[in-house]
């Protein structure tokens, strides 16, 4: 069973990675672009590589720093690759589901890895030839659609099927001798192309981009299909553009040093962090951030309301996903293996604490008790997200509604609920506005409910494909684990 010492809040689907660069290690290439990436999926990590002729993908479950070593990206010898590091959100968490997915085609191979949630996978796992229909993925239904093409070109494939896709897609697929991008028409998850010497490096996040050495060239536009090769880069259209990025990717999914939009994140949550001091001041001694995803936000909160910013708590960064079980003791104990309190710093203080945003409320009332036990005086919670009141079909593995803490309670009941002195969030108006962005260009569903595509009830589920299947077979060229 997979243990996170801490509730398990907000979650992204995936991070993915591609490079096409001649005489460069892509393999290592990509295993520190998907380092970068490690935050958006810490259950799984693999790579597909090839050599001109041949594919061959390497993935397991785990961290990519646990995954992959010196031997085994030596061994992967190539000029392209993708990457992929997974948290899922169709299809349980094992190795079976891990990404790069593979299919055979009549001519070779194609890898793909997926960044998102699709809302329409029956229809499209109805297209599947019925030797494939073992799919568990959304992403697998994918790879044995763009695969089954024998008499058409992989690019050509992509552009008679992208246009069936609904939902959350940002893709990185290859076949031997082509890497391939591609966004959904709303643009929902992050996805850049960045210039690498005289390759080309395609990313969910800039800050990967930056690991790598490549320099940020533009973001892929929505609705875009990038095809690159030894002529270039060849973009084509393959619908619409209507922009509706995830607006949660400024509050909690990217890292602060990744660009979206134009917008450097960093610069949005400490933005954030100062409308929210002005929209709900606190008679406070001190503000401190639950690390690392609520300091930007508390940095601001200090400026904006003249409050001196402390480090309060200590965060174990070395403390992830472990797959062992904890004694009761330790699991009672759970927020510790993570944040432990500096009691002489919050003794005898009344504490501001900002947070991004609270899902279950679990980690906030652990948090809330451990630091009354070690001497606040007052604790006061501040949220640089408005409530979290409905589930997310685009790619972020929120809970259902009727687990959502603000989805059945109000402020005041959730206050009470963690046991803090007081409890605010930002309005949804100002957070908006401190991204730049355009409100009708942002999805924020899981604020509003507002669902920029509509989602069929019954192609909602985890595991709404591993209900009536068993696991497919992946093919041959699959390394890794067994």
């Amino acid at each position: 069973m997979d243990i996170d010492p801490l509730e398990r809040g907000p979650q992204d689907a995936c991070g993915v990675f591609g490079v096409w660069a001649p005489g460069e290690e892509v393999s290592k290439l990509t295993y520190f672009g998907l380092y970068a990436l490690q935050h958006r999926g810490q259950e799984s990590a693999g790579i597909a590589l090839s050599d001109g002729e041949r594919i061959v993908v390497y993935k397991d479950m785990g961290l990519v720093s646990q995954v992959f070593n010196e031997a085994i990206l030596d061994s992967l010898r190539g000029h392209l690759a993708i990457g992929h590091c997974r948290y899922s959100t169709t299809g349980s968490p094992v190795w079976e589901n891990a990404q790069p997915t593979f299919y055979t085609a009549r001519d070779g191979g194609l890898a793909l890895g997926h960044n998102g949630n699709l809302i329409n996978t029956p229809e499209l796992a109805a297209m599947l030839p019925g030797d494939r229909r073992g799919a568990t993925t959304d992403t697998e239904v994918l790879t044995s659609l763009l695969a089954d093409n024998p008499d058409r070109s992989t690019e050509e494939a992509a552009m008679e099927l992208l246009p069936r896709v609904q939902g959350a897609f940002s893709l990185t697929f290859m076949d031997e001798t082509t890497l391939y991008a591609a966004r959904d028409p709303q643009g929902i998850r992050p996805l850049v192309l960045g210039r690498l010497g005289g390759g080309w490096v395609v990313a969910s996040e800039t800050a990967a981009l930056d690991i790598v050495g490549a320099v940020f060239v533009r973001e892929i536009e929505p609705g875009e299909l990038l095809t690159i090769d030894e002529r270039g880069v060849r973009s084509r259209r393959f619908a619409p553009a209507a922009p509706k990025g995830c607006l949660f990717e400024y509050v909690y999914l990217a890292r602060p040093d990744t660009t979206i939009a134009g917008r450097n994140v960093n610069t949005t949550r400490v933005e954030v962090g100062r409308r929210l001091a002005k929209e709900h001041p606190a008679d406070a001694d001190l503000v401190i951030p639950v690390p690392e995803s609520g300091t930007p936000a508390a940095v601001g909160y200090a400026e904006g309301s003249g409050i001196p910013f402390a480090q309060g708590l200590v965060k174990n960064s070395y403390v992830g996903r472990t797959f062992i079980q904890p004694s009761q003791t330790l699991r009672q104990l759970g927020i510790r293996l993570k944040l432990n309190p500096l009691r002489e710093v919050i003794a005898g203080k009344r504490l501001v604490v900002v947070d991004d945003s609270i899902v279950r409320g679990n980690t906030q009332r652990a948090l809330v008790r451990m630091l009354r036990e070690a001497g606040a005086a007052e604790v006061h919670v501040r949220i640089s997200s408005p409530p979290v009141m409905w589930p997310c079909y685009y790619g972020i593995d929120f809970a259902t509604r009727a687990e959502l803490i603000a989805g059945n309670l109000s402020t005041d009941e959730i206050r009470d609920s963690i046991g803090a002195d007081s409890l605010a969030y930002i309005p949804l108006d100002e957070l908006v506005s401190a991204t730049e962005v355009p409100k009708d260009r942002l999805c924020r569903a899981c604020f509003d409910g507002v669902y920029p595509i509509e989602v069929d009830e019954d192609s909602r589920g985890k595991y709404l494909l591993e209900k009536n299947c068993g696991t497919p077979d992946n093919g041959p060229l699959v390394a890794g684990r067994p």
